[in-house]
This record gives structure tokens, C-alpha cells and sequence, in this order.
């Protein structure tokens, strides 16, 4: 149980080679670094093979691949004796839909009848829980003579679905096999089919994860003892809840959650769009940050560079699109596509609870209509329609919504009487439906705005960030005022993550494009000139020439591969020439000789550009890292950005991290070190200052060419920031200078004198 906030928090991905006694090796570099807490990702037993391990199978038991128990406990042990407490990741909202998961595979078994058949966020009525999961389509699979009964299990492939106990125990004979299948609490269908007819709660389109119904009392102490117990125990000092707007009421959540553990601090991970602020009624200390991220990035940005950019960009590229037209487009894709199973869901649901409406009688096709309409013009992740009925702020967002999902269509009936059933929600079935729009709203915005417009539209892509937004590539005073305004000093101030698109340095790498956009255009006119670049759209050539420039470093041996992995992804995310479901490797083989051409042509004569465009990115690097470190609140460091770390999107984020050569201080730039010391500088200064910080205002000036944060309680002045020159007035504590750019934190000396 904390006390007080954390000085700074040390993010780790567990899994991929890092278990828990090979962390707890670390723990005496990590202090040493000025963390009080290390922040772990989740330690519950997930999929075999899980990579991060948001996919649980078991949250009551600690993975046995991270060592179990008996090593956490080892590392807790660790941890605390070098001054580090622990906050840990819990799921509530979903856990992995495999046959790995043992309640489920109850719930295959008895059906309805199992106790965890209420656990689980399925649509019983809907008929047998369908289970998306063959190859190739039953029937095909049934007449090749793919399928068997063995032993109690239908057995396919390796794969065996455990049968209900009336069930004969070995069969393979087709029309026996068909009728045992008819049978069952579930149904095998072919992987596609999963847009269609899934009859589960997913979490995003992923089929894999399964909605968890924590709303439930039973089910939220089932499916949280072991976390309880861990924090109980004295082993857990706080905790960050994963998606917490998939759940069906968040507020109620927090308030079990917070009941059960009083007294323990606990962060969401909440998208926060615009000036949305968190909900009052929401019992949390405070989200884990990545709008502070977004202030960071917008801050350093170049008012007048990205302007220019700007221009550059729809001279060379003509993109005809705005980024919200991008982002409508990509909505409406992503519902008739990825989601529309969960499209299928909220028709039929809304169906239901407009029988008899007096608004409206709408049949199947302007109900689609109208949902989709209504789904497209949430302006944010969700609203937050509980038991209680709806809340004025929400009225107010769910009213415009329907005006804006009425515009352009020939009738506005259905929209309206949909929209009535979340602006009065007085029958269950409206309760159902605007709980599910609800949960469905926050998965589409992350779809198209994060996984699919934002690799589509590709101006200037420091901003197509998580928790950013595309169009709002800078920040203005007034709105840099009230973000600092509403911050304590329990909030956290990130600025990587395991699911950030790039990594804070790799952004500040693109942020310096709107410090030197004709640099840019240099660099990208130059590399149209290449013979691979004629196979490439113009949009796609823009968008990889900054991403080799996020990343570019002579000495990595693995940089074209990190390139090829990247591009595919990025197109298969973009969902234009190439898809997940169905891969053009003939445009992402192209598109990928472009960029290996292009960082060819800088290895072979660096250009002058490139070497201004990475020493702007140095000062901005440690500029980031200043105010991040200084912003009220505290820093979250994701593992081994305590250093430079120039990551793309996931894989390549969480890429091992070399602590040997990090705590030796073997580094290999001026700026990798530069950025190490003043890490821990700063963190040393937030713990001697801890005082004067949380109770320290905070004022941010921006200009075009420098930045300065100042935090004042009146008596003294803590200044951070970059400038031509180092103010004559400031008495430093760290500054270097960078490309005529004086990158400093320092105390007012008028201000000490006062």
C-alpha cells in the first residue's frame, strides 16, 4: 500500500526472456536508476507461447514460465530490499478463447449448466457457443474424414473439444460424426466465418480473447482472488487496469475493486479524446498517461515547421483526404469488415428493444443504418450509460451524435429512435443495447484511428499516435495550461509503452521533421529518384522515409529487417493493398526494396540533411525526457528508454533489452549517454525534491524555437527546457548543448533571490 505517489515507475514487458529471476538479477541497476516502483506486465498464466500476456488462460495461478510463485515472491523479496515497491497489470475484461482455458473448457463441456457459463460474455440465446476455429469449412474437413470421437473429445488436426458426458467415446463415421456435433454447447465453423456468426464478446475483433462479465460479484471474486490476495499479502502496492472501457460499468468496477483493496492506489489505461476528462465518479488515482505523451509531442512540435510540412506534403503526395475523412472512411470499412460481427450483435439487439417503439418501426437494413451512423459519430472512446440510466454530460454527447449521424441520410427515423434507446434507456433491452454500443464504440475508434487511418494518412506520423490525434499535430497555450491544471502528483506521464506506435525517441526523430521540413522534402526527393521507388505510391514512399529515419542507425545489423517486419505490417494494418486475412506480398515486397534502397543510399554518403534531422531529434530527445520528467505527476519509464531506445510498433518495441551493458555504461553515442545521465539526474532530483514538486505550479512556454517547463511554489523556480542559450538567470543542475541548442534544467536564480 503506497503512501504516497511514486517517484518514477519502471515499466516491464515480462515474457520473451524475461522472467522473474532473470528481472530480479536487475533490481540494483533499476534503483540505482531512481525508480521507486517497478511496474510489471501481467504475471497470470497466459497462452502457451504469449508474448506479453494479456491473453490469460488462469488469473489465479502466476505463470509457471515466468517461474510461478515462489519466484515472484523471490524478486517482490529483491525488489524491496534495494527500495522498490511493485504495481502490477491485471485484465479484467477478458481472458484468451482457447482450449488452454480450463473454465472454458468447462463451460464446452456442461454448456449453460456450468458455473462459469455465467463468467464468460456469451449470447446463449444465440444458440451453442460457436468456436471459429477450423480451417476449412466443416463439412469439407467432415467429408475428408478429418474428424474423430476419442476418448470423450471431437478431434481434429491435433486439436481435441472436450464432449458433453452423454456424448459415445469413438466414432468416425460421417453422419454419426455430424449428429454428435449437432449435439453439443458449441459449434466448429471455419475460421472466416468469424464475421458472421461468433456468438462471444471480443475484446477489439480479436476472436481469441473472450469477454469477462466482472460485473458480476461472483465472477469479479473469481476472477480476481489470486490479485487480491498478492496485494493483501503485501507482495502488489498498487495496480493498472488494462482497457478498463471494455467493461460493462467501469465506475461500479473500480468501486468493488477499490472495496476490496482500500487504500491501494489503482491507474486505468483510458483513452482520453480532446479535453475528455475521467469520469468524477471513477475511483482511480488517475489514468496511466498517454495524454501526457500527446502534450509532450505536441509542445515540441514546430508551429510554423508543420505548417510547411504540411504543405510540402499535399504538393508531393496529394492526398485528397483530411484526417477525419480518413478516419470516417476507416470506421465505416472497419464496421462493414473486422467488427461486423459485433455490427450483427447491436442490430439485433436494437431490433429487440424497439419492438413496439412509438418512434419507429425499422427493419433490419435502416437499423444497420442507423447503428453504424450513430457508431461513426461517437466523438470519443464510449460514453458511460450504466443501471443508473444516463448522466447529463452524456445526454449532451449522445444528442449530437444522433445529429450528426443524421445528416446525409434519407431518413432520419431510424437514427433517432436507436439514439433513444441510450438517451432513455428505461427497459432492459435499451439498458443491453447502449451497454454493448458502449463497448463497442471504444474498439472501433482504436480500429480506424490507431490501426487503420492512422497508416493511411501518413503527414506527419509523431502524431498518429495512441491517445493522439492526426489533426492536432500541436498544442496551444490556453489548452497546455489546463491539461497541467488538472494534473496531480499521482498522475503518470508516459511516453513508450508496449503498445505505443512508435517509441519516444523514434517520434522525436519524426517530431524534428517539423523543425526541418525542407530537409525532409530533400531526403524524400531523393529517394523518389531511386529505381525501386517507381513500384511505390507516393503516400507509402512518405510515410517509409520517415519511419527510416525513426529508426535510422549505421551500426544496427538488424535495421533492414526491422524495416521489412515494420512495412509489412504497417500495410497489412492500413488495409488497402494488402491485408492480414489475405497478404500482397508482391506490394509489401516492393515497398520494402524501397526503403532497404533507401538506407543503402544513406550508408553510402550520409546526407547532410539526415545528419541535421538526427541532431535536432538529439535535442528534442532529451527536451522530452526533461519535461516529462518535470510535469506534474511522475515519469513512467518503459525498459531501456532510460537510454535511447528508437522502436517501432510491436514487435519491434519489445526487442530484449541488454541491462549488462546498460549498467555498465558502455554506451555507444554521446547521446545514449546523455540521455542516461540525465535520467538519472532527474530522477535523483524528483526524489531529494519530492516536496516542492507535488506542491509546485506549473506553467508551460511555448514558442516555435524553445520550450520551458517551470515549476514554482512561490519561494523557488525549477526551470526545464531547451533555448539558443542558456538563461542568464538559471543556475543549472544538468544542461549540454546540442546544434547550437542549450538543453538545460536549472534553478531561477531571481526567483531564489526573491
Amino acid at each position: 500500500m503506497m503512501h504516497s505517489a511514486p517517484t518514477a515507475t519502471y515499466r516491464v514487458q515480462l515474457r520473451e526472456g524475461v522472467d522473474f529471476d532473470n528481472l530480479a538479477r536487475h533490481v540494483d541497476y533499476i534503483a540505482g536508476l531512481g525508480m521507486s516502483h517497478l511496474y510489471l506486465s501481467p504475471i497470470f498464466t497466459a497462452s502457451t507461447g504469449s508474448t506479453h500476456g494479456y491473453d490469460v488462460i488462469n488469473p489465479n495461478q502466476i505463470d509457471p514460465t515466468l517461474g510461478g510463485r515462489g519466484a515472484f515472491e523471490r524478486l517482490v523479496g529483491a525488489a524491496r530490499q534495494v527500495g522498490l515497491g511493485i504495481i502490477l497489470d491485471i485484465v479484467p475484461n477478458h481472458t484468451a478463447f482457447t482450449l488452454e482455458n480450463p473454465w472454458l473448457l468447462e463451460v464446452l463441456r456442461d454448456g449453460e449448466n456450468s458455473p462459469y457459463a455465467s463468467h464468460f460474455d456469451i449470447d446463449w440465446n444465440a444458440g451453442p457457443l460457436v468456436l471459429p476455429i477450423l480451417p476449412e469449412p466443416f463439412e469439407q474437413m467432415l467429408a475428408a474424414g478429418r474428424f474423430s470421437v476419442k476418448n470423450g473429445h471431437f478431434v481434429f488436426d491435433g486439436t481435441r473439444v472436450p464432449l458433453a458426458d452423454t456424448a459415445p467415446y469413438d466414432m468416425t463415421d460421417i453422419d454419426a460424426l455430424r449428429k454428435v456435433h449437432e449435439q453439443q454447447h458449441w459449434r466448429l465453423k471455419h475460421w472466416e466465418a468469424e464475421r458472421d456468426v461468433i456468438t462471444h464478446r471480443r475484446f477489439f475483433n480479436v476472436t481469441g480473447l473472450i469477454g469477462m462479465r466482472v460485473e458480476d460479484p461472483e465472477v469479479f471474486e473469481d476472477t480476481h482472488a489470486l490479485t487480491l490476495d498478492l496485494v493483501r499479502a503485501g507482495l502488489v502496492d498498487g495496480l493498472r487496469v488494462d482497457h478498463i472501457d471494455g467493461l460493462a460499468d467501469p465506475a461500479a468496477y473500480l468501486e468493488r475493486l477499490s472495496q476490496a483493496l482500500p487504500g491501494t492506489p489503482i491507474w486505468v489505461e483510458k483513452i482520453l479524446v480532446g479535453e475528455e476528462r475521467l469520469p468524477a465518479n471513477w475511483n482511480t488515482v488517475g489514468t496511466t498517461g498517454y495524454e501526457a505523451a500527446r502534450l509532450l509531442a505536441r509542445a515540441l512540435t514546430h508551429s510554423r515547421g508543420i505548417e510547411e510540412l504540411d504543405q510540402i506534403w499535399r504538393d508531393l503526395v496529394q492526398e485528397p483526404d483530411s484526417f477525419p475523412q480518413a478516419l470516417t472512411r476507416a470506421k465505416k470499412e472497419i464496421l462493414e469488415f473486422e467488427l461486423a460481427a459485433e455490427l450483427h450483435q447491436l442490430v439485433a439487439l436494437a431490433a429487440a428493444a424497439l419492438q413496439a417503439s412509438p418512434l419507429a418501426e425499422p427493419g433490419p437494413e435502416t437499423l444497420r443504418e442507423a447503428v453504424m451512423a450513430l457508431l461513426g459519430a461517437v466523438p470519443r472512446y464510449r460514453t458511460y450509460i450504466d443501471s443508473n440510466g444516463i448522466e447529463e454530460a452524456d445526454h449532451a454527447i449522445v444528442t449530437r451524435m444522433s445529429e450528426t449521424a443524421a445528416m446525409g441520410l434519407r431518413s432520419e427515423v431510424g437514427v433517432k429512435a436507436v439514439a433513444s434507446l441510450m438517451l432513455s434507456p428505461d427497459t432492459a433491452q435499451a439498458r443491453a443495447f447502449a451497454l454493448r454500443f458502449q463497448q463497442v464504440s471504444g474498439a472501433l475508434l482504436a480500429k480506424a484511428q490507431e490501426d487503420t487511418a492512422g497508416f493511411r494518412w501518413s503527414r506527419y506520423l509523431a502524431a498518429n499516435e495512441v491517445g493522439a490525434e492526426p489533426a492536432e499535430p500541436t498544442v496551444d497555450q490556453r489548452e497546455a495550461d489546463q491539461f497541467l491544471s488538472g494534473r496531480t502528483p499521482w498522475d503518470m506521464n508516459l511516453s513508450s509503452t508496449h503498445d505505443t506506435k512508435r517509441s519516444e525517441d523514434a517520434r522525436m526523430r519524426m517530431v524534428a521533421i517539423s523543425h526541418q521540413p525542407e530537409g525532409f522534402k530533400a531526403l524524400y526527393l531523393r529517394a523518389c529518384e531511386l529505381r525501386e521507388a517507381a513500384e511505390v505510391t507516393p503516400a507509402w514512399r512518405w510515410y517509409i522515409i520517415q519511419t527510416c529515419l525513426a529508426i535510422w542507425d549505421p551500426a544496427d545489423a538488424h535495421l533492414d529487417e526491422r524495416l521489412r517486419d515494420h512495412i509489412r505490417k504497417a500495410m497489412r494494418e492500413a488495409k488497402q493493398a494488402s491485408f492480414w486475412t489475405r497478404p500482397n506480398e508482391n506490394a509489401e515486397n516492393k515497398a520494402i526494396a524501397f526503403a532497404h534502397a533507401a538506407v543503402a543510399l544513406w550508408r553510402d554518403a550520409l546526407p547532410i540533411e539526415l545528419k541535421q534531422l538526427v541532431s535536432s531529434a538529439d535535442t528534442l530527445i532529451l527536451a522530452q525526457l526533461a519535461l516529462k520528467a518535470l510535469l506534474p505527476g511522475f515519469p513512467d519509464i518503459y525498459r531501456g528508454s532510460e537510454t535511447v531506445f528508437l522502436a517501432l510498433t510491436d514487435p519491434d518495441n519489445r526487442r530484449p533489452v541488454d541491462w549488462g551493458t546498460l549498467a555498465a555504461g558502455t554506451l555507444d553515442s554521446r547521446i545514449a549517454t546523455a540521455k542516461m545521465n540525465l535520467t538519472r539526474e532527474l530522477l535523483g532530483l524528483r526524489k531529494t525534491e519530492r516536496e516542492f514538486l507535488e506542491r509546485a505550479a506549473s506553467k508551460v512556454v511555448l514558442s516555435p524555437d524553445n520550450v520551458l517547463l517551470r515549476r514554482s511554489d512561490g519561494q523557488r523556480a525549477l526551470i526545464a527546457g531547451f533555448s539558443t542559450d542558456l538563461p542568464a538567470n538559471i543556475e543549472p543542475i544538468w544542461h549540454t548543448e546540442i546544434d547550437r541548442q542549450v538543453i538545460f534544467v536549472g534553478w531561477d536564480t531571481e526567483m531564489s533571490e526573491a
